[in-house]
């Protein structure tokens, strides 16, 4: 496809002469091809046949560059090559409903009042200059003395004359701009130059604005973030709050009081059980996990169906104690953790679920049975679920981590095992957060611990509180 574009777009180098086009192809960075080649639009065909396929897109923004070129790309085939060059880096979707909702949202006359640096921003995403008309079809227009109404004089005239009557709103302008319907690269890049000091030259006025937006687009994985800086103004791109490596969630075990016995039921669908042992020694959360991460109630709601109780608040007091008895007898720090972590904020459903125990790999057969193939740190201390995928894991590290003999000896294996194996989690989309075991050896300084840890850490990861 972009090989068709730029055989469109390079086809009025032909009406250069011989001399300019030789000129032509070296600044495009186009093999040259001599006049004994044939034609000018032999040439020109030839020239492009010859760049490689992996060199494309370098030609499409060479052309797109050329400024003062004596062909400049015109919309709308400059805008098909910005969409095909874009696409790589696109954000996630951002539905029209959301692009709607943020419209009305906006003031137009806050985003419009510096003329010029907003016409110029419209101009150089958007087709505002009418119609692309023939030299003829111009000409007959203006020897009557009429010529086509544009989307720049009716900007004009509704934005900027009648802006005291309020004319058009925002949600106006980006219908007439096309801008609900544009690709999502297009309407990322159309966001941050309302909100840069290109249009905007008033910081506190920028940051209200990107705050609007966000308010719009971080329920579905995108944000604008304050990213650097132009000229002391604040520069906001717009980026992703997802971790696009995880996969949703199909099975969570967690909360074992030993190692399960676990075979598939179906292994096509997934189903798995636990068999063997003590009913509800495994806990396994099999539902799906909502897009604002797992919460409390939605753990609640899961053991009130499936062991009949009366009410949620009792469904979530008996699965709370069940949690707290899957946590080892001799590792105080992780209880000290689990329990101040619901203490230190009111505790309410809507919080953030912090699972205990949670397997990440499971192998029926022993490390020794495995042998250099087994798989390192097969349970995880404690995991939280945040919002658009993002997967944080809470570890306390006791002397057993890192010494053998009842923690008279270091050793030294066991810490690089405990190295590789974070490594690994974090190639793999998890954020791994360690915690001594004295620094929560006493319930109070777990809970003054947690009070600084949990909003910095969900600060972090744009989780609402």
């Amino acid at each position: 496809m972009l090989r068709a574009l730029l055989d469109t777009a390079v086809a009025p180098l032909s009406d250069l002469t011989h001399t300019v086009l030789s000129q032509a192809f070296e600044r495009l960075g186009m093999p040259v091809i001599p006049q004994s080649a044939g034609s000018k639009s032999t040439r020109v065909e030839l020239s492009l046949q010859q760049v490689p396929n992996t060199e494309l897109p370098g030609l499409a923004q060479r052309l797109l560059e050329q400024q003062d070129f004596p062909f400049p790309v015109r919309p709308p085939l400059r805008h098909q090559l910005e969409d095909l060059l874009w696409e790589e880096g696109a954000p996630p979707g951002i539905p029209k409903k959301a692009r709607r909702e943020l419209a009305r949202a906006l003031s137009l006359s806050e985003l419009t009042q510096n003329h010029g640096r907003f016409l110029h921003l419209l101009d150089r995403l958007w087709v505002i200059e009418g119609p692309d008309l023939s030299f003829s079809e111009l000409s007959a227009l203006l020897l009557n003395g009429t010529r086509p109404v544009t989307l720049r004089d009716l900007i004009e005239k509704h934005v900027f004359r009648n802006r005291d009557e309020g004319d058009w709103s925002a949600e106006q302008l980006f219908e007439s701009l096309g801008a609900f319907e544009a690709g999502d690269a297009r309407f990322a890049r159309f966001l941050e130059g309302l909100v840069s000091a290109d249009v905007l030259l008033d910081e506190h006025l920028q940051a209200k604005t990107a705050s609007t937006i966000n308010d719009h687009l971080r329920a579905h994985g995108i944000e604008l973030r304050q990213t650097g800086s132009d000229g002391g103004y604040p520069l906001f791109t717009l980026v992703s709050t997802r971790v696009h490596s995880n996969r949703k969630p199909k099975n969570i075990i967690f909360a074992s009081l030993g190692k399960p016995d676990i075979r598939f039921r179906s292994s096509v669908d997934n189903d798995i059980e636990i068999v063997g042992g003590r009913p509800g020694a495994t806990l396994v959360y099999d539902r799906e996990i909502p897009a604002g991460g797992l919460r409390w109630r939605d753990l609640h709601s899961w053991w009130q169906d499936t062991h009949g109780f009366n009410s949620e608040s009792d469904a979530g007091e008996d699965l709370y104690q069940r949690l707290l008895r899957s946590l080892p007898g001799n590792s105080p720090g992780q209880k000290n953790l689990f329990t101040a972590y619901r203490t230190a904020r009111p505790f309410c459903a809507d919080d953030l679920a912090l699972l205990p125990e949670v397997w990440l790999h499971w192998d029926p057969k022993t490390v020794q049975e495995r042998g250099p193939e087994a798989l390192l740190r097969s349970r995880m201390d404690f995991l939280l679920l945040l919002p658009f995928g993002q997967r944080v894991v809470l570890e306390v590290d006791g002397v057993q981590h890192y010494t053998r003999d009842d923690g008279r000896t270091p050793d030294t294996a066991k810490y690089a095992d405990m190295v590789a194996a974070d490594r690994d989690l974090k190639l793999r989309g998890y954020e791994v957060f360690r915690f001594g075991h004295d620094e929560l050896k006493r319930p109070e300084d777990a809970k003054k611990l947690l009070l600084q840890f949990i909003p910095d850490m969900f600060s972090r990861f744009r989780v609402r509180l």
